[in-house]
Formats: structure tokens, C-alpha cells, sequence
């Protein structure tokens, strides 16, 4: 019998019912500190924020934790435990919003107050749920929620209201057994591609190996300039949401949504200006062949070569080169190595996300090295590049296909009816 006809006969006759999250589950959020509780000696409680979830797998990782002093007022509840569901709960991009990460374990480490936990009661499988939250069921509910508020924040209220289906939510031996079937049938695709994942991961520590080899320079060796220096800088804007008559198909408008991980040319950005909106803000619009650098929130330090004139949005500096010693190939890889340095630099100003202003932008520093080191550097890199994040050939594709595979079987899975009186 196969897994999928194995799940039809359990689910022969089968009464699924559409229950709120609070009526199944706890919705906690995290604790919250100043730059005065953080930690300079690496001692205190390990706080994990919304960049260590990976946004394309839903994954936890352990990279870039911030500590907080002991002497921080932390509860029990805040700290995270097995089948925990960890969820992005307020970004300055709504793309993170409510991305999650199942907690295979008992782990020592809180979450901060940006992020929220959700704990399943006894009659919910935590890693059904998890499921639920990555499908789009989810994201469904959270476009209709947040779409109507400037505030990309999941507050009790917005979670408390979501409704997730409850097979035979009256037997709770057959309602879990249901779950389990349908969990054992996901995990399945998820363990494949983690194992491909896993392998790309290998890939690409190579490469940061290879990339910090060839981007290390003896003192003397080479020239350090600003940014400032080397290009003219700007901080994108957004037109008015007001103004209709901005948006049309004429001119390239970028959002930190836009620039993927592994992102090195950007074509397709998933909205465009009218000329006339163009026109509206000539201050910045981007020549083609600048640097898009992302400078707040969890998408901090991203980096991308525009390939057309383009507008980015007031979350993204952008630079175009002024410099003729400079390629734009060799300086987007610097930039690229130096996304955790533009991250902690970002960290300084003691605000509530990470923000790097066209100010301190401009001051950092970068290694200038002959032009024809530079290309010899920049040829290199652009091979491993491809080879680490090309998708259209090697793992990044095949991890591709192997996730739209378990995105079909999933919403398969959880396509239950919905009385017409349940809305999410």
C-alpha cells in the first residue's frame, strides 16, 4: 500500500474541523533587552533572533546568537524546549514574518522579543503544526492580516485567530494517528532535501574558505578605501501608497524581498515604476551595473549588481561606482564576505533592529588591489558562485525541484474543506 493510499483509507469518512491556534495551542513571545543587557565577554543567556532561521528551509541555525548578562529578567516560558515552534514574529521585511523552525530538542538558548514560541496542547501533533505554518494556509492568513497594517507584527491576536484543520478532533487516538500519518509522509520529502541542503552547505563553506584565502591582503600589500570614496551612495525611497499613478512597467523599483540569497544579478523584481513615477525621485535612480546593499533587519548586508536602472526602496544603499580602479564584480564579492561586519556595524546604533545609514555606509573600508588582480579574483569567485548558487544547474536545483515536491504533497495533504463559514 502506498503512503499516500495508506492516509485515504484513514481518511475515509473522516470529520476534519477548522480550530483557532488558541484554542490548540500557547502563543508566547520573546523576552525583550537593551544594548545595555548585551553581553561583552560571551557570558550570559544565548538569545536567538529571526536570522537564525533560514528563510528558504525553515531551519535553525546557530550562526551570529547574541548574549545577554545574566542579570537579564528572563522567564522560564521564554527559554526553548522540544517541539517547540520558533516563529518570526515582527521584521522590518515582511518576508521574514512568520517564517518558523521546529525544535528537535531541549536547547539552551531564549528567543528575544521579535520572535515568538507556539506549544501544541496534548491533542496536536507540534510537528503537524509545524507543517501547517510553512503551507499556504499561513501565508494566506498572514497576507489578509498584515496587508491592512504598516506594522509586520504577529501579536496574540493575530495567531490566536488562525485556524488550522483538526481531523476527528472528537477522537484524539484517531485525530493523532492522522496527524502522525501526514507528518511521516512530509518528513519524508524534507529529509531528502535536507540531505541535499546539508550537502550544498559543505559547498559553500568551501567557497567562504577559498573566498577569505583570496580576499586577505598583508599589510602594505594593498590600498584600503571608503565606500564614499570609491562611489556616490544613496538610500533608496517609496513612493507614496497613495500615489497610483507611481507604479507602472517602465522602471525597475528593488525591495530587500527582491535580492535572494546567492542573488548576484538582479533582473525581475517583483514591481515596476511608471516613467512619471520615476521621474518623481531622479535622485535615486540607479544607474545599471551599482551595488544594491541591504541595510536593515534580518536582510542586513545582501548584496546584489543591478541589471537594469532601477529604484530601491529606502531599506537598500546603493553605490555606483565613481572610481575607475574599482570592477564592480571584485567589490559586490568584499561586500559579500562582509555581510556579518555590515551587520555588527549596523548593531552599533543601539536600535531595536540593525540599521546601517548612508552615513556609516560610506565609511567603510574596503581592500583595493590592482585592476588586474581584482579581475583575476573576481573571475575565480564567479566560478565557485556559480557553481555553489547557480539554479538552474547542480544542488540549488535539485533541492529546488525536491521542495516544490514536498510544497505539492503538502498542500495536497491539507486541501480539507472548509465550511463556508471558516475564513483565514
Amino acid at each position: 500500500m502506498s503512503k499516500l493510499s495508506y492516509l485515504d483509507k484513514l481518511l475515509d469518512g473522516v470529520v476534519v474541523e477548522w480550530k483557532t491556534l488558541g484554542e490548540v495551542a500557547k502563543y508566547i513571545r520573546g523576552l525583550t533587552y537593551s544594548k545595555s543587557n548585551e553581553s561583552a565577554d560571551g557570558q550570559g543567556y544565548r538569545v536567538l533572533r529571526a536570522n537564525n532561521i533560514t528563510l528558504s528551509s525553515n531551519c535553525l541555525n546557530l550562526n551570529d546568537v547574541k548574549v545577554v548578562k545574566f542579570d537579564t529578567k528572563v522567564k522560564d516560558s521564554q527559554k526553548l524546549y522540544k517541539d517547540d515552534i520558533l516563529i518570526s514574529a515582527a521584521s522590518g521585511s515582511r518576508e521574514h514574518v512568520g517564517k518558523v523552525a521546529y525544535i528537535e530538542s531541549d536547547i539552551d538558548y531564549y528567543f528575544g522579543g521579535f520572535m515568538g514560541v507556539v506549544r501544541c496542547d496534548e491533542k496536536l501533533n507540534p510537528r503537524y503544526l509545524f507543517h501547517v505554518l510553512t503551507s499556504d494556509i499561513f501565508q494566506k492568513y498572514l497576507d489578509e492580516m498584515l496587508n491592512s497594517s504598516t506594522i509586520n507584527n504577529l501579536n496574540s491576536a493575530v495567531m490566536g485567530g488562525f485556524k488550522i484543520p483538526i481531523p476527528c478532533p472528537n477522537k484524539p487516538e484517531k485525530s493523532l494517528a492522522i496527524q502522525s500519518e501526514i507528518v511521516r509522509i512530509l518528513d519524508k520529502f524534507t529529509a531528502l532535501t535536507a540531505e541535499l541542503t546539508a550537502e550544498l552547505t559543505m559547498r559553500k563553506k568551501q567557497y567562504n574558505y577559498y573566498r577569505d584565502q583570496l580576499l586577505s591582503f598583508d599589510e602594505g600589500e594593498v590600498e584600503w578605501k571608503t565606500l564614499g570614496e570609491v562611489g556616490h551612495i544613496v538610500t533608496g525611497r517609496t513612493p507614496k501608497s497613495s500615489d497610483k499613478s507611481a507604479w507602472g512597467d517602465d522602471v525597475d523599483f528593488v525591495t530587500p524581498s527582491d535580492i535572494k540569497n546567492g542573488m548576484r544579478n538582479i533582473t525581475c523584481p517583483s514591481r515596476r515604476l511608471s516613467a512619471e513615477g520615476a521621474a518623481s525621485m531622479p535622485k535615486v535612480r540607479i544607474p545599471r551595473g551599482s551595488l544594491l546593499v541591504t541595510c536593515i533587519g534580518a536582510d542586513m548586508g545582501k548584496t546584489v549588481i543591478n541589471a537594469n536602472d532601477c529604484i530601491p526602496n529606502q531599506q537598500i544603499n546603493a553605490i555606483t561606482l565613481s572610481d575607475d580602479s574599482v570592477q564592480v564584480g571584485y567589490l559586490f564579492h568584499i561586500l559579500t564576505a562582509m555581510r556579518e561586519t555590515l551587520r555588527r556595524q549596523g548593531e552599533l546604533g543601539g536600535g531595536t533592529m540593525p540599521l546601517i545609514n548612508k552615513s556609516d555606509f560610506s565609511k567603510i573600508v574596503v581592500p583595493i588591489p590592482s585592476h588586474e588582480e581584482q579581475n583575476r579574483i573576481a573571475k575565480i569567485l564567479d566560478k565557485f558562485d556559480t557553481l555553489t548558487n547557480s539554479i538552474s544547474e547542480g544542488l540549488p536545483r535539485e533541492i529546488e525541484l525536491r521542495q516544490k515536491q514536498y510544497e505539492y504533497y503538502r498542500d495536497l495533504l491539507f486541501s480539507f474543506p472548509k465550511p463556508d463559514s471558516v475564513t483565514n
